[in-house]
């Protein structure tokens, strides 16, 4: 057995540390690292259920329906019901969200770049396809379907 720490170990050491990184960063905004997720995965693919989105934001139902209700009090969201089934609602960003999401995506990249600063450059795309494989190892989909 080894001295050195899982490899395992070291990718939740990473988790913590940028999840305290962008909490920090986004609290001026009134945000959380979890609502900036959301906001960001309904940026990318509008018209989520709450279950969805939940999913896309990493969290669960129960989480995501108190954060979709704090969202929305707050006039970053709002809910349509689904054509198709009356008893979904469908969750889109506000232009308030979206104007949220352009203050806090330069704040969110200078943590991305800072992290990636620590790995050379020409090793970057390796980087995130190593990380793409891992996750599909583990039978973990991408939230966006990919």
């Amino acid at each position: 057995m080894t001295d050195e720490p899982l490899t395992l170990y070291l990718v939740k050491r990473l988790e913590l540390a940028v999840r305290a990184r962008m909490d920090e960063a986004l609290r001026p905004h009134g945000l959380t690292t979890l609502q900036f997720t959301a906001l960001a995965a309904l940026r990318a693919r509008d018209g989520l259920s709450s279950a969805q989105l939940a999913r896309r934001s990493f969290v669960t139902p129960q989480t995501m329906h108190e954060m979709v209700q704090w969202l929305e009090r707050h006039g970053h969201i709002t809910r349509r019901r689904d054509p198709n089934n009356r008893r979904v609602l469908l969750i889109s960003l506000t232009p308030s969200g979206r104007d949220l999401l352009a203050r806090c995506d330069p704040l969110v990249e200078a943590i991305e770049a800072t992290m990636l600063g620590a790995v050379p450059e020409v090793q970057h795309a390796l980087f995130r396809q190593n990380l793409e494989l891992c996750c599909s190892a583990l039978g973990d989909e991408a939230p966006d379907g990919s």
